[in-house]
């Protein structure tokens, strides 16, 4: 398996736009296969740090002996917007890695991906969690190969320290109480947190929707308010690191947990991967568990919030064949084999799966864990609509001047609805 940086996309991008006009002149010579084999591009982010993609890729060529995948490398926070220019620019590569819902939907809007319709229906619809996703009026023009949500991490050590039970069947005012309760400074002067909320709106916004079950793309955001209060009054009183340290600091939430500074974090279950893998290199030595997220309401019922990741096939690909073969592959139950082997959570979900997944080296297997890995109901993390993208940058710069206390609660959210409506939706 060969690997093509971002490097060699803008040198070959950059060289096809001086040949512009020139009649047959020839593009810059592309790496070869293996002789005898198809030479199958994937776009990916942060390769070495991302095991799943080596997990797919090698398991797929191991089934597939005449295919060589050949990773084209992207930074993890450059990701949409390269694939962006990519696409605008013509670019051949074959599959493309939907890293989230927002760009899929944009990029199938504007016509440059290819219906795979097939594909979803021999991996069988009924079977792949977060499809509904990419549904474009009946058509689909990727399938999802994994699908993760939203639960409570913890510290075992730092909950038994301080004498309080483990988190279950938490409301939201249990938890920020349980956050106080649990945040203390150390002789060395050494502050351990209550919990840790990162810097992304949708620890706030679509949490709030999910729960309130609201649009995000509507316009109206009065059922913000709450969830915002929360996330504040925490931040007020020291039991999370206030907002502005972590983004001004580019906190790693991965370090506040692993290093023991935060006794509670919600994330996505995508970080249990890292996790097991760091408790394995000696990084860490963390006793974590899972616990579901905090509720609005007491009623036992566990709603969260969750976004998949899939493979689509470019437009202008150079081998469309094989790469809807190669997704039909990851979709399925080898790909999923294969990636819950590391601790990712695939989109094609059973009981055979789940039952596998509890059985890795190092993964919690108490049932607090467990009932946190079957949530009543997942929303997604934001909506499917042509809209998406516009209202995710409104949303994500009021947030910003909310957490930083440039706006109150009441004029920031004014100021989103007054904003997406006007600037989005035309209103």
């Amino acid at each position: 398996m060969k690997r093509t940086t971002l490097a060699a996309i803008a040198l070959a991008v950059t060289a096809g736009l001086g040949l512009t006009g020139c009649a047959g002149a020839a593009g810059p010579a592309e790496p070869k296969a293996a002789e005898g084999k198809t030479r199958l591009t994937v776009s990916v982010w942060n390769y070495e740090g991302t095991p799943e993609f080596k997990a797919l890729f090698d398991g797929y060529e191991a089934a597939n002996p005449n295919v060589d995948i050949e990773p084209v490398d992207i930074l993890a926070d450059d990701y949409p917007q390269k694939v962006t220019t990519m696409l605008a620019g013509g670019d051949t590569t074959d599959v493309l890695t939907m890293k989230n819902v927002i760009d899929y939907s944009r990029y199938a809007n504007n016509g440059q991906l290819q219906e795979i319709n097939g594909v979803v229906d021999k991996v069988g619809k009924d079977k792949l969690a977060g499809l509904d996703a990419f549904d474009m009026d009946g058509k689909y023009f990727a399938a999802p190969y994994r699908q993760d949500f939203w639960l409570l991490y913890y510290n075992k050590d730092l909950f038994k320290a301080a004498g309080v039970d483990d988190p279950k069947d938490l409301t939201w005012d249990q938890y920020t109480a349980l956050a106080k309760k649990l945040t203390t400074t150390g002789a060395d002067g050494k502050k351990v947190y209550g919990t840790y909320h990162h810097i992304w709106r949708s620890v706030v916004e679509a949490i709030s929707a999910a729960q309130n079950g609201k649009d995000q793309t509507s316009g109206d955001y009065g059922y913000f308010e709450d969830q915002y209060n929360t996330a504040l009054d925490l931040q007020k009183s020291g039991a999370t690191l206030d907002y502005g340290t972590a983004k001004s600091q580019k906190t790693s939430y991965r370090t506040m947990f692993e290093t023991g500074q935060t006794a509670m974090m919600p994330m996505g279950t995508w970080y249990i991967a890292g996790i097991l893998q760091a408790k394995k290199d000696g990084k860490t030595n963390v006793n974590w568990g899972l616990a579901p997220m905090p509720q609005k309401n007491d009623d036992g019922k566990v709603t969260t919030f969750g976004s998949p990741t899939a493979f689509a096939v470019n437009k202008n690909a150079v081998h469309s064949d094989e790469a809807k073969k190669f997704i039909e592959w990851a979709a399925g139950e080898e790909g999923a084999k294969a990636i819950s082997k590391i601790g990712v959570v695939p989109a094609l979900q059973d009981d055979a799966v789940k039952d596998a997944y509890f059985k890795l080296d190092g993964m919690p297997t108490d049932d607090l864990s467990k009932k946190a890995f079957t949530p009543d109901a997942t929303a997604l993390e934001m909506p499917v609509s042509d809209k998406s993208a516009a209202t995710d940058k409104v949303l994500n710069q009021e947030h910003d001047l909310i957490m930083v206390g440039e706006k109150s609660v009441t004029d920031g959210i004014a100021e989103m609805g007054k904003r997406v409506k006007s600037e989005v939706l035309g209103q």
